[in-house]
């Protein structure tokens, strides 16, 4: 005979009581997980702590296994420049011939800045890095796009200071830790970048769309000057972020801007520096004081 669907507890004592309070803790569960659910709805900030705690519990853990990543990426690209050296060749040399081109226009526009520089007396100085750390982690299949780092407070990161690669910005600090540190990723919904075209200064901000691009929006509406392969760089307005920072390149053309890929993946980026917070006002010259 098969057994009953349902099982009755009987009249053993520590079957009803173990029964009475795996239902206790199921509810009491429940009211806990809403109960952080609200709070981190109304309050991002709220557990801010609690995960640079966690992140740097699983610092050590995160940079092995970016260790491996990269070493693992490394073998790949090994194994794929072995099978597609001809292609590679054709792809390089077709590069090497545009790539003259615009280390010509580079020239120019490197001389240009010089000359204006020297006419408004303004001096050309690299801000020294706060730190140098490894990407231990970033988000892939979320909407939000964030990245783990591995430096903290221990190392000078504060929140809102810029990070960036070779490449180009990659964020900014979010949420620090002691050795470890949240950055809000340019590619994310909620960051907007102040930038401007590289070539000839048109103004604009550069917001995430959550996929890995940028909402390219002007602040001039009415005809639309951009046009594919056009370079933006940070702007510098408002502060943060230090002017003349590579971002992104022009991919697709829209009504009031364009869609632009971002020059520093952090799924291809492995160290990263993070840079002390801007401030226009250092690097302005002091007015002259007319003499009696």
């Amino acid at each position: 005979m098969a057994p009953p669907v349902t099982r009755r507890t009987g009249f053993s004592r520590r079957a009803q009581y173990t029964t009475f309070f795996g239902y206790v803790a199921g509810i009491a569960g429940a009211i806990v997980g809403v109960f952080f659910l609200f709070v981190s709805i109304y309050d991002h900030n709220a557990f801010a702590g609690l995960r640079g705690v966690a992140g740097d519990a699983v610092r050590p853990a995160a940079a092995t296994a970016a260790s491996g990543r990269s070493g693992g990426q490394s073998l790949i690209a090994t194994i794929e420049g072995y099978f597609f050296a001809a292609t590679k060749n054709a792809e390089l040399t077709r590069e090497a011939q545009v790539t003259r081109v615009k280390l010509v226009e580079a020239r120019a526009l490197a001389e240009e800045n010089l000359r204006l520089k020297a006419v408004l007396g303004l001096m050309q100085e690299d801000p020294n890095p706060v730190a140098a750390a490894r990407i231990v982690g970033s988000t892939s299949a979320s909407t939000r796009r964030f990245a783990t780092i591995s430096a903290g407070s221990a190392q000078g990161v504060a929140i809102g200071m810029p990070v960036r690669s070779p490449m180009g910005l990659v964020g900014r600090v979010l949420e620090v830790g002691r050795n470890s540190s949240r950055v809000l990723l340019v590619t994310d919904t909620e960051s907007v970048v102040p930038v401007r075209r590289a070539s000839d200064g048109v103004p604009g901000f550069a917001n995430g769309r959550g996929d890995g691009t940028l909402q390219i929006r002007l602040i001039s509406l009415g005809i639309n000057p951009l046009k594919k392969g056009d370079t933006f760089v940070t702007s510098g307005s408002g502060g943060l972020y230090r002017p003349g920072t590579a971002i992104a390149v022009v991919s697709e053309l829209t009504r009031d801007g364009a869609i632009a890929r971002v020059l520093s993946d952090p799924g291809a980026t492995e160290f990263v520096v993070v840079e002390p917070l801007w401030n226009p006002a250092r690097e302005l010259p002091a007015p002259a004081v007319p003499q009696p």
